[in-house]
């Protein structure tokens, strides 16, 4: 069984969705290859810090819950986007690649 079969939207349709290559993202940050890790999936490599540090405020701090909220929506957004362009041959360079 190859990783694309694990992913269903690429077993089903063929397409990258905006999580293809997350797992080879995370094993090349494991073996400390941060740029293949980067190459992998640019997107959640950047989004899953922001993220982190969106939930801490969400949990400790209740007046910046509303704002906290409009950039969660935001990066939504970002992310559906992102699994749009990675599929059009313009923007080859957004899908999963090894160096």
């Amino acid at each position: 069984m190859t990783i694309t079969s694990l992913c269903p939207i690429k077993a089903l349709t063929g397409l990258n969705c905006p999580g293809c290559g997350i797992t080879r993202m995370f094993v090349a940050l494991f073996h400390g290859n941060i740029y293949q890790a980067f190459r992998y999936n640019p997107l959640v490599f950047i989004e899953l810090p922001i993220i982190a540090i969106l939930f801490l405020l969400y949990r400790f701090n209740k007046k910046s819950r509303k704002v906290v909220n409009i950039l969660f929506i935001i990066l939504l957004v970002i992310t559906v986007v992102y699994g749009v362009l990675r599929n059009i041959p313009f923007f080859y360079f957004l899908a999963p690649t090894q160096v």
